[in-house]
């Protein structure tokens, strides 16, 4: 039998093609878990619509969904499909569970499902769509051979998935060990010692640039006062400085000799809000925003990597109020809140505009850092070993500005900041070959099981057996025998 009406498969003539709501029963669920009261650990798995196969756990047995085992859910607005052979309590948003009479091995039906295709309708429900598809029903001999060799296939390929999941683990352990040995200076070890005493200390490069932002104060202030005519001669107001806060090194790793501990406050530009969290409370609502004019950058931008995507602004008369939060090229934008301590160095050119109240932005000196090298700094497992310690908040990670000023940074000379970032680029370009290749093959797998899929849905990955019984006569027998036992139960 053949139908290639409305995209159905072709199949073999001992095939039929079924309506999927008429072959299956839907599991009416009286107990839900809500996401809030998923545990990390318990007796019994929760599964709801998510992409992880488990959402989390429960230990109360009450809540166990009453099914015949093994069953299907079916996510409502993800359209994940998940074969469960376990006993199980059923997650709160949008899942269906359900069981396909017996003329269908369950494992195949779970198969075939996947292979079926759905509109995306977004967030919506899309189990209507599912119920009105037409699916193929193979005699039932051939469906556990199709199974056999869906399952040996399979197999093969999620060993060699397993296999890149582990080499781009093992990218990341080398990465963060590249990033430890930057930040430790056992890169540029070597370096140090061919350049001993030719390199200007990071110490007193720092004590120099301070003291002059000091200077540069006072004349600004005597300047002012002159202005004013007032006079200068009590040294009272020499007091109202601002001293950045320096680094404890008490319980801090020894660094190598030309480096020094710092931190954010001390690399600072000697501008106004060189280190600014975004505007907080309602001076940014989304009643604010207008179709054109000064730029919004939000944390989509930062975890993108991408300073020109999205389209919030806001007007000239709301941007002048928040002037202290106004941004420039050159500046390190940082997430604050749920992706935490992602980072984004915004290039030439960009619009005008400011940060809203999930990102912090840093203007730094470049005559004491490279933002490159901060870049990677807040990248490593040191910088996110102290976020994620000092971070708080319950399922959401947030940072603050506080947090972030007392950020060790280890320091070395601008020159040798240079050559480690070489240093690190030159490693980090290798192994970024490496996970762009294992991705693509990673492509390459996920395409090679649907093609797989799609062979079995035809009924080309294994060969008919003329003697098996043909699914029609298996349907028509099943509904016979369905309709004798609702006679002797009535």
């Amino acid at each position: 039998m053949t139908n290639n009406e409305n995209n159905l498969p072709s199949i073999p003539k001992n095939w039929i093609l079924v309506r999927v709501g008429d072959i299956i029963e839907k599991i009416s669920l009286t107990d839900k878990i809500k996401n809030r009261d998923y545990l990390k650990d318990g007796r019994f798995p929760v599964i709801d619509q998510g992409q992880k196969f488990v959402g989390g756990y429960t230990n109360d047995k009450q809540t166990l969904v009453n099914c015949k085992l093994p069953t299907i859910v079916f996510g409502d607005h993800t359209k994940v499909v998940k074969y469960v052979d376990f006993p199980f309590v059923a997650g709160a948003d949008g899942i269906k569970v359900i069981q396909v009479e017996k003329m269908f091995l369950p494992k195949l039906f779970f198969y075939f499902l996947q292979a079926i295709r759905l509109p995306d309708k977004g967030y919506a429900r899309h189990f209507q769509y599912l119920e009105k598809s037409s699916i193929p029903l193979p005699p039932f001999s051939e469906q556990g051979r199709i199974v056999c060799k869906l399952e040996e296939l399979f197999t093969r390929l999620d060993a060699g998935v397993a296999s890149l999941q582990n080499v781009k683990a093992q990218l990341q352990l080398y990465r963060q060990a590249v990033l430890k040995h930057a930040f430790n200076g056992k890169l540029t070890e070597e370096w140090r010692k061919t350049h001993k005493n030719t390199i200007q200390p990071a110490k007193t490069a720092l004590e120099q640039i301070l003291e002059e932002k000091r200077l540069s104060w006072e004349k600004t202030q005597i300047k002012k006062m002159k202005a004013k005519g007032k006079s200068f001669k009590s040294k009272k107001w020499k007091s109202k400085y601002h001293c950045p806060s320096e680094v404890y090194e008490n319980n801090l790793p020894m660094l190598p000799d030309g480096w020094i501990w710092t931190n954010f406050e001390q690399l600072a530009e000697d501008i106004p809000n060189a280190i600014k969290a975004g505007p907080f409370g309602s001076a940014l609502k989304k009643s604010f925003y207008v179709k054109k004019g000064y730029k919004i950058y939000g944390q989509e931008q930062v975890i993108r990597g991408d300073p020109l995507y999205g389209d919030y602004y806001i007007d000239e008369d709301r941007y002048q109020k928040l002037k202290s939060c106004i941004v420039k090229s050159g500046d390190i934008l940082i997430s604050l809140v749920g992706t935490i301590g992602k980072v984004l160095i915004l290039p030439e050119g960009i619009e005008q505009g400011i940060i809203n109240p999930r990102l912090v932005k840093l203007s730094l000196d470049e005559r004491l850092v490279n933002k490159k090298f901060i870049k990677f700094y807040l990248g490593s497992s040191s910088a996110l070993s102290y976020f994620s310690l000092s971070s708080h908040g319950g399922t959401m990670k947030i940072l603050n500005l506080t947090i972030l000023k007392k950020l060790p940074i280890p320091l070395p000379p601008l020159k040798e900041q240079e050559i480690i970032l070489e240093h690190i680029e030159s490693h980090f370009s290798i192994s970024d070959e490496v996970e762009k290749t294992t991705g693509q093959v990673e492509s390459q797998s996920e395409s090679l099981r649907q093609s797989i899929l799609k062979t079995a849905f035809k009924g080309k990955l294994v060969a008919q057996d003329p003697a098996d019984e043909p699914a029609e006569r298996l349907l028509e027998r099943i509904r016979k025998e369905k309709q004798s036992k609702t006679k002797r139960e009535t």
